[in-house]
């Protein structure tokens, strides 16, 4: 299988847990896929969005790794959305019914900027408890597709498919990048016109992100120093809407480091849930954590609520 798909076998997905369906919207055509792995006790787990072209199963290595750490961790694939209101009223209902009501968020590309909208959509009753945004942006104008991103809905599967490829690296890559590409594009296959479309659309509608409403969520800014999608002006432009973000920066990794630099992205994941651990709202399991590393959190917290309350 691995020799007739020309990829290795790292990237051929491993055992992880079996993904399941839910139908919150009336209208059952909706269906969230999503892996939920870890320990269930944990009320705040990490949740991934995938970017246009991932399925719920792109970050594997996170899944893997994670709750191999004691995390909880749940990695979605959303259904067919065509307007950002609609999206965050549909994953409202989707974390009312897993019964969660904080949670943290990692969001690639695409999925980086419904995390954002959904925590300006949730800022009077907060849902979002900190966001990780990879290889995000904040403002869809960057693409300068907004005037198309009403026809997409039209195109056929192949000419959606051409439009997202031509976002992908090209040229001479290393084998981990070149194998993550390989797979990405496996799964952008397993896309349906309709999916596509409105993902692409969700990507090109004309939409920012208002930060005065999302200016207490602790963020981290992982983004990379090689090609990517993202242009030097749009990666700027989010270092100034978020200030106060830890940047998470790595010299390699393309637009799908999750993939091709999972030990890396892993790495900081962690030190960003670092903060959390030891309060209600840590996504890992207590007795995973030292006392002697939860004694130094709680230090850290207290000497962070003094400065502030100065």
């Amino acid at each position: 299988l691995a020799e007739e798909r020309h990829l290795p076998c790292v990237f051929l997905l491993p055992p992880v847990p079996l993904s399941f369906q839910i139908i919150v919207d009336d209208d059952d055509s909706k269906v969230w896929s999503l892996y939920d792995a870890g320990p269930r006790s944990i009320r705040c787990p990490l949740i991934f969005l995938p970017p246009v072209s991932g399925t719920a199963d792109v970050f594997f290595q996170q899944i893997l790794a994670l709750t191999g750490w004691g995390y909880r961790v749940i990695a979605l694939q959303y259904p067919v959305y065509w307007d950002h209101l609609e999206f965050c009223d549909g994953f409202r209902k989707l974390l009312d019914h897993l019964q969660l009501d904080k949670v943290h968020l990692f969001g690639a590309s695409l999925g980086g900027f419904l995390a954002q909208k959904f925590a300006e959509y949730t800022h009077k009753s907060p849902r979002v408890q900190s966001l990780i945004l990879c290889n995000s942006f904040s403002d869809t104008s960057i693409f300068n597709q907004t005037w198309t991103a009403n026809s997409f809905w039209l195109m056929p599967a192949f000419m959606l498919k051409k439009i997202v490829l031509g976002n992908f690296a090209s040229g001479p890559l290393d084998p981990e990048m070149a194998d993550g590409i390989d797979f990405m594009v496996d799964r952008l296959e397993s896309l349906g016109q309709s999916e596509l479309a409105s993902r692409l659309t969700l990507n090109c509608q004309n939409s920012y992100v208002e930060p005065h409403k999302i200016r207490d969520i602790p963020v981290t800014i992982m983004d990379v120093f090689d090609q990517s999608a993202l242009s030097t002006e749009a990666k700027e432009e989010m270092y100034k809407l978020y200030p106060n973000a830890r940047r998470a920066h790595l010299k390699t990794g393309g637009n799908f480091p999750y993939l091709c630099r999972s030990a890396e992205v892993n790495l900081y994941i962690q030190i960003h849930l670092l903060q959390f651990h030891g309060t209600r709202y840590a996504a890992i399991d207590p007795s995973m954590v030292s006392a002697e590393e939860l004694e130094v959190q709680k230090i850290s917290l207290h000497t962070s609520n003094e400065q502030e309350e100065q």
